[in-house]
């Protein structure tokens, strides 16, 4: 009886463990993304793993593994700093570098249904 006890309480433990997370991971949330938006030597590298041209870093390769549901699902698993900061940094990409957000709208959102949405909102925010 303790055995199938012991057993039961192993089970439930694994079963809470391995539920889908509520929200992404926020162990890279306090990074500097105003230092990375205004220095290209630190944007670029993202901007380039993202659009599958170089290597990723690894905020680079969890930014990727999540963008896309992300997008369809309107960050409802982002923490409040990645909700955030997502509003920013597609401010700074439309307002500052459009040819990159152009190339990025392509890949991730190719029928426009994500930016078409969030236009007006992310074109009025500062970054």
């Amino acid at each position: 009886m303790k055995t199938v006890n012991i057993a039961c309480v192993l089970f439930l433990v694994t079963m809470v463990n391995s539920k889908p997370a509520d929200t992404y991971t926020d162990k890279f949330d306090t990074i500097d993304i105003n230092e990375i938006l205004e220095n290209r030597r630190l944007l670029i590298p993202f901007i380039k793993c993202l659009l599958d041209q170089s290597k990723c870093s690894a905020e680079g390769k969890e930014l990727k593994s999540h963008i896309q549901e992300a997008m369809e699902n309107n960050c409802a698993k982002c923490t409040d700093a990645q909700k955030k900061w997502t509003r920013v940094v597609i401010s700074h990409f439309i307002k500052n570098e459009p040819e990159y957000w152009k190339e990025l709208s392509a890949k991730y959102d190719p029928q426009s249904k994500y930016v078409k949405k969030y236009d007006a909102e992310l074109k009025s925010i500062k970054a």
